[in-house]
């Protein structure tokens, strides 16, 4: 959690872009993450020199070498730690000339010389900052902010993602930050385990999946197996929007991922034979664009279901996506769940029937405001492909923290605790027992359990509100005669007053 300190002063650097003329979120974001990658680039020379001259063996594979780049400019003052001190004329010229061109085509790379994932995403880059006392502003700011600590550096960049307050393209929008926990939460990834976002944007769920695997495993890095494939196999994210693979990409560096595979791929096009059988885990918020051609959209995903809606390949993505025993927690919009369609019905009753669908967990139709107002739910399912589902989990979110208006302003209560408590009660995690009862509760409650039968009997409808119980409470109203007579006296009474005041005025 950064403090208020910080927050101000990524707010002052936030403030300097937009009056120095640059004003969309996005793009802000964009240039601060090239600055950010920069800095980081710089202190890991440093690191590295100081083991050096520590151990007394020479520098491997600098990433600022001696000799001067092709403008006859020194490779070393391309560092963040000297042109920092540049007077700001100076400072745009050196940046603009040789630094930018460096960041964006000699970008740092593996140490066995390969190209590293941030490279590929940093080769269109564009610096767009054109005045130069805006990038001394933005360099002073930046070099004012402590990034030694790995949690600090990550919340700082989240919180600047918190300030992207507009829609993307293609049904694009941001997932708020509590709601990618409670479903990494719920579905608890494992070290070793292969996660992947094909919509992965900011690269949120990646980021709170890679959290979560320390939290919950000390000893993860510490393994060099495990850390290995943490650093360089674990986190597999798509995305077609060049500008998003950079910023979720940076997202991640900044958590500790050094390495994940982040590419630029239209998911629903490009389905590679490679992928598929794939995954253990798939986290998403598939966009929920509206329509696609069928020449647009790959063949193997049309083989499993026949459709243009984007929500519904989507689905059949992960399936194909997921290796089997692989788990699923995916944001669906509420069309989904009930939707009448052929192609509606068949997913729902291969999911049902052919793997494993554990639970639909409806979310209030405010949470994504003010991006979207569209009303969404989670489906949680893992491919088996031959059955499994014997019933099915629901729970109706009535309160996710916040207001479900445009503000979203804090609240004092939220159901989310209690959806992952819940969660793991009818999973068996706090003993047979609580299991029972929690499998028992009344339908007229948040969260109860439906037998897989009676889903297929209702065509395999998905909506809690099929299933859910409403009860009433009774009501006495009096009688209308009563009603009437009340409302003859208290004519009498106006009429009377009003005879009186007559009187007065005579």
């Amino acid at each position: 959690m950064i403090t208020g300190e910080l927050k101000s002063h990524v707010d002052r650097l936030w403030d300097a872009f937009w009056s120095g003329g640059i004003s969309n979120p996005i793009e802000v974001i964009e240039q601060i993450t090239y600055l950010l990658f920069l800095k980081r680039l710089d202190d890991a020379q440093i690191a590295a020199e100081r083991r050096a001259a520590r151990t007394g063996k020479p520098l491997e594979r600098p990433v600022f070498p001696e000799g001067a780049d092709r403008f006859g400019r020194s490779y070393q003052d391309l560092r963040w730690s000297v042109f920092k001190n540049f007077d700001k004329s100076e400072m745009f010229k050196v940046f603009s000339e040789s630094v930018f061109p460096f960041l964006r085509d000699e970008l740092t790379r593996k140490a066995d010389g390969s190209d590293s994932s941030y490279s590929h995403h940093m080769r269109d880059a564009r610096f767009t900052i054109t005045k130069d006392h805006l990038l001394q502003k933005a360099v002073d700011l930046i070099d004012e902010i402590p990034m030694d600590d790995r949690d600090t550096k990550g919340d700082l960049y989240e919180y600047m993602l918190s300030k992207i307050a507009s829609a993307g393209t293609n049904g694009q929008f941001r997932t708020p930050r509590h709601i990618i926990k409670l479903l990494v939460d719920m579905r608890a990834p494992k070290p070793l385990e292969a996660i992947c976002d094909p919509a992965a944007g900011t690269a949120g769920f990646l980021v709170a999946a890679g959290e979560y695997l320390r939290e919950n495993n000390p000893d993860l890095l510490f393994d060099p197996a495990q850390r290995a494939f943490f650093n360089n196999e674990q986190f597999h994210g798509f995305d077609f929007d060049s500008t998003m693979l950079r910023i979720g990409a940076m997202n991640l560096l900044l958590h500790g991922v050094e390495n994940p595979v982040i590419e630029n791929r239209d998911s629903l096009a490009d389905l590679h034979s490679v992928d598929v059988d794939k995954y253990d885990l798939i986290l998403a918020n598939p966009p929920f664009a509206g329509s696609l051609d069928y020449e647009n959209t790959s063949k193997e995903l049309l083989k499993v279901v026949k459709t243009k809606k984007t929500e519904l390949l989507f689905l059949a993505l992960f399936l194909r996506l997921l290796k089997p025993g692989g788990r699923a927690a995916v944001i669906v919009p509420d069309g989904v769940l009930f939707g009448s369609s052929k192609a509606h019905k068949d997913l729902r009753r291969e999911i049902v029937e052919g793997q494993q669908l554990e639970a639909v967990v409806k979310l209030p139709s405010g949470v994504f405001k003010p991006y979207a107002g569209v009303s969404t739910a989670v489906l949680f399912f893992t491919r088996t492909d031959s059955g499994g589902t014997e019933d099915v989990w629901f729970y109706d979110v009535g309160s996710d923290g916040f207001s479900l208006d445009d503000k979203r302003t804090p609240l004092e209560s939220s159901d989310l605790p209690e959806v992952l408590e819940r969660w793991r009660a009818v999973r068996g995690e706090f003993g047979e027992e609580r299991t029972t009862a929690e499998r028992a509760r009344a339908r007229t409650e948040r969260s109860f359990v439906v037998p897989k039968a009676e889903i297929a009997e209702n065509g395999y409808d998905l909506s809690i509100n099929r299933y859910k119980e409403i009860e009433y409470d009774e009501v006495e109203h009096r009688a209308p005669a009563d009603i009437i007579a009340d409302l003859e006296k208290l004519d009498r009474e106006i009429a009377d007053g009003l005879a009186e005041l007559k009187g007065l005025l005579a």
